[in-house]
């Protein structure tokens, strides 16, 4: 591990005070409290784009003679758009040392990540169903980090409790699956209609009784004739 130059150390600390000050849209990002030299971050997906729902993490690692020289630059996570592990290249990462501004800061660097989106060398393509899979994954994905749990304890409570709510969604669509399999296996209103057809047939039973019971005259009628459930001659 390199050891950071006083320089280094003082524009990477007044750095983390304004990131804190003024936050990145979308951007978290906290160094190493034994190495002020990698700085890890989290992008969160933007709304009305194949990433959003998803959490990406990475990690710049700063040169000794930062700010004169620019960080390396990786995605941790699987996005669809980057392979993982790998220096990206954009024009603020090591990649480009001679676009580089002594004057940009940490901020600078964060604000150019949102750029992701953009195809840039190390990039992958993919389609935007592969992309919001992955996004959904990540949530996960991240979790298995100690360094991302350890670094950013509020966005993993924040993925923890997405996580919990896709299970109770997933268990509730379940229950609704199951009832209404069981319904077409025993539609609803069986049990009453047989109910009704029974009281149907006794009432029929009993006024047959009756008919045949009256003497012959025109008080008697012919008793009526049950065919499939239905009175004839009534």
């Amino acid at each position: 591990m390199s050891k950071p130059s006083g320089t280094a150390s003082a524009r990477l600390r007044a750095d983390y005070m304004r990131v804190k000050r003024d936050p990145v849209p979308y951007v978290t990002a906290e160094p190493l409290p034994s190495n002020i030299l990698e700085w890890h971050y989290v992008v969160e997906g933007p709304e009305e784009s194949p990433y959003v729902g998803g959490y990406y993490h990475g990690k710049l690692v700063f040169p000794v003679e930062y700010p004169f020289r620019p960080p390396s630059i990786y995605m941790l996570s699987p996005s669809g758009r980057f392979k993982t592990n790998t220096r990206l290249c954009l024009s603020i990462s090591d990649f480009h040392p001679d676009t580089w501004n002594p004057a940009w800061s940490v901020a600078t660097i964060l604000t150019g990540l949102l750029s992701f989106m953009s195809p840039t060398f190390g990039s992958i393509e993919t389609s935007d169903s592969e992309k919001r899979q992955l996004a959904q994954q990540s949530l996960s994905f991240n979790l298995k980090s100690k360094i991302f749990t350890e670094l950013f304890p509020e966005t993993t409570e924040k993925i923890e409790n997405k996580l919990a709510e896709r299970e109770r969604e997933l268990a509730e669509r379940a229950r609704a699956a199951e009832s209404g399999r069981q319904s077409v296996e025993d539609p609803a209103g069986s049990d009453s209609g047989s109910a009704l057809t029974a009281e149907l047939n006794k009432t029929i039973r009993v006024d047959t009784t009756l008919a045949t019971a009256l003497p012959v005259g025109k008080h008697r009628r012919e008793a009526p004739t049950v065919v499939s459930g239905s009175v004839d001659g009534a």
